[in-house]
């Protein structure tokens, strides 16, 4: 303690030599002042530089300068990965200040690290930072600069200065879930090779505890993802896996906690704990029904399939001849280029079979699987929703607060977006049936699906693409089929059978329906080069005049898929043609269209091609037969329908028998559908109250309920 004397004397010597002793005592006490004044994080720079390092010297400075650049020049071109400070060009200058520091560890050190009680500002550092740099240079450590990242957490004189003035409970946290030989950032970066490349997960976890660990009991906790972005990445590494490390690390991790964009480590486990135990108890069934009901989801977008079938038995797939997708369920792996995955032996059971029956229109499906490596990812995904899920639907019995909650609710709306991302990587294998040569084997296609869309219409891309599935069908591309197999039976075919056979056979172009082939038979007839390039159609063929019915050629026509329609070979027809012509010239009536000709198939022999035949309709001498027999006016048919296949059977009628009625101009088609049941034990009043009211709202004429 200083004790001045000062005269009460007013002369004029003991006035000046009190304010000579003032001037000196408050010069002492100002020195004094100045040298306890904390250092800011950019005096700090220097302050750590001089006592911990080397003056720099020669190409040193070059060196700084060029990782400086390097440093601004990555956080410009990221710019919204990084917080908005990083782009200005006082950043480039902090970071050469501060090298071979990154100017953010400085920043948490004296901003964050410094609220501790007895966290000495400028001393605390330099401990800190002597204990971090000297375990960095036993460990050779090649980083650009030292960063949150980068400060070696495991290593014990590093741990122990960061935990001495925080509380105890803090080591326990740091071996599990920060850093250590058997902490889940290790875990996690040696399970993914991507994250392990860059040791992604260490590297997070350092930084969220740096930025973090100091600040358990301020308002706004926790550290911002561009923060931790900050702290982690170097110039020339993906910043997206740093994202995938972070949001892995929050999936699994026991004291790290989420609220929006801001992460921390807490002494209190979070309630991730009780979401791992509960994902791994989950059984195998119960990840299954989850998947095939997200599955059964995507099968209502069908793209360009008639029909999309997810998870089911062969028996469930109809035996129709529109093309269809099969969704293989999980348990039904693929394996490239196995032809004994589970995945191609379920797709070639249900390709030759519907259920204990053979399948007879083959041509019509194609099969999409699982890869059996990602089906383990999405396996994982789908625990950890099913897990948060469960969490949030038990909120109020487990008592939690509302962070927690909070908490719950963000992880599974984050694991449900996981789980729907994963469905289109994971199922991304097309096996699609085919026949080079119609006599050899049945030939299995893999493709390999890319993008994130709905399973059916990035499938359907695929195909369309490869012409495995034909949207549209050209009439000459139809003509060369017919040619090439052949498909003609004799000198003509049945546009139903053609449509069957197109359905059936694995070596004939894969159409999405019957539509597809009546649009190139229109065409195909329609072309005025029909006799070169296509064929003729018919409505049919009269057996007693031995010669086709309604047969056109070059002009626009309305096709019927019908047991009558025949596409006829251009020179057949031709020849047809050409005697109803002569036949014309010559004064005669050719019975109807001319004479038949033609051989093979429906049409027996004939005189030869351009010869006029001699029919049922004519006499040698020319004359004109009677009118033909009245054709029948009325239809009437009944059939009794499967109960249980009500939908399917109602479907077939109204295609094969309904829609041919209809088209003929002046019909009036009525349908009557009667209802009759027996019940043994009896109908119960409920059930009769009901069925009257529904009777009564769908308006049947008759109906009721009998007591015999």
């Amino acid at each position: 303690m200083l004790v001045v004397s000062v005269p009460s004397s007013d002369n004029e010597i003991g006035g000046q030599w009190g304010q000579q002793a003032l001037s000196r005592i408050k010069n002492a006490i100002g020195r004094v002042e100045s040298s306890w004044r904390p250092a800011s994080p950019d005096e700090g720079f220097e302050i750590v530089r001089r006592r911990l390092f080397q003056p720099l010297g020669g190409d040193q400075f070059i060196a700084r300068d060029a990782v400086a650049h390097a440093f601004s020049e990555f956080y410009g071109s990221q710019q919204q990965e990084f917080p908005s400070e990083c782009r200005e060009a006082n950043y480039e200058r902090r970071i050469k200040m501060a090298y071979p520091i990154h100017p953010e560890l400085f920043d948490r050190l004296y901003n964050d690290w410094s609220t501790l009680d007895k966290f000495q500002r400028t001393r605390g550092v330099l401990r800190l930072m002597a204990a971090v740099i000297h375990s960095l240079w036993e460990r050779q450590d090649s980083n650009l600069l030292i960063m949150p990242a980068t400060v070696p957490i495991d290593d014990s004189s590093v741990q122990f200065e960061l935990t001495r003035y925080m509380e105890d409970q803090w080591v326990p946290v740091i071996e599990k879930d920060v850093d250590g030989s058997n902490s889940l950032p290790l875990t996690l970066d040696r399970e993914n090779p991507n994250l392990g490349r860059y040791s992604a997960s260490r590297r997070v976890a350092r930084t969220i505890y740096m930025g973090s660990a100091p600040l358990q009991k301020a308002a706004n906790r926790g550290i911002e993802d561009r923060q931790i972005k900050l702290g982690c990445v170097q110039p020339g590494e993906t910043v997206a896996t740093f994202g995938d490390a972070l949001r892995r690390l929050t999936d699994r991790a026991t004291y790290l906690y989420v609220d929006g964009k801001r992460y921390w480590y807490s002494t209190q486990p979070t309630v991730s704990r009780l979401a791992e135990d509960r994902a791994g108890q989950l059984s195998e069934d119960d990840v299954e029904d989850e998947i095939v009901k997200r599955l059964r989801k995507e099968a209502n977008t069908r793209g360009d399939f008639a029909k999309v079938h997810a998870c089911v038995s062969s028996n469930d797939v109809p035996d129709d001849r529109e093309a269809r997708l099969v969704i293989l369920g999980p348990q039904y792996p693929n394996t490239a280029k196995d032809d004994n995955s589970k995945a191609r032996k379920e797709a070639a059971n249900i390709l030759e079979c519907r259920g204990t029956s053979p399948r007879n229109y083959r041509n019509a499906l194609v099969f999409l699987g699982a890869d059996a490596t990602r089906l383990k990812e999405l396996d994982q995904a789908v625990r950890q929703y099913i897990a948060w899920k469960s969490i949030c639907d038990e909120q109020k019995t487990l008592n939690l607060d509302q962070f927690q909650t909070k908490q719950a609710e963000t992880k599974r709306t984050n694991a449900d977006e996981t789980v729907d991302a994963r469905i289109p990587e994971t199922f991304q294998w097309l096996i699609v049936p085919g026949q080079s040569d119609p006599k050899g084997n049945i030939e299995w296609t893999e493709i390999r699906l890319q993008g994130a869309d709905h399973l059916a219409p990035r499938a359907c891309k695929k195909l369309k693409n490869e012409e495995l599935l034909m949207i549209e069908l050209g009439d000459v591309r139809l003509r060369h089929e017919l040619d090439r197999v052949p498909l003609w039976r004799g000198d003509n075919v049945g546009v139903k059978q053609l449509a069957e056979d197109v359905a059936k056979y694995l070596y004939l172009p894969r159409l999405r329906d019957q539509d597809v082939l009546v649009e190139a038979i229109r065409e195909g007839v329609a072309r005025l080069t029909w006799q070169t390039e296509t064929f003729a159609y018919a409505d049919g063929w009269d057996e007693q005049k031995k010669r086709y019915k309604g047969l056109r050629a070059g002009q626009s026509i309305r096709v019927l898929v019908d047991a009558g329609s025949l596409l006829v070979k251009p020179d057949v027809a031709a020849a047809q043609m050409e005697a109803d012509e002569v036949a014309k010239k010559g004064g005669g009536a050719a019975g109807g269209n001319g004479g038949g000709v033609g051989t093979g198939g429906r049409t027996p022999p004939s005189d030869g091609p351009g010869k006029p035949g001699i029919g049922p309709g004519t006499t040698g001498g020319g004359t004109t037969t009677p009118p033909p027999i009245p054709q029948p006016k009325r239809f009437y048919g009944s059939v009794k329908l499967d109960s249980m296949r009500l939908s399917r059977d109602a479907d077939k009628v109204a295609q094969e028998i309904v829609q041919h009625l209809n088209a003929l101009v002046g019909a009036e088609t009525e349908i009557i559908l009667e209802v009759h049941s027996k019940i043994p034990d009896g109908a119960s009043p409920e059930l009769v109250r009901t069925i009257t009211e529904n009777c009564r709202t769908l308006r049947f004429e008759n109906y009721g309920f009998e007591e015999t």
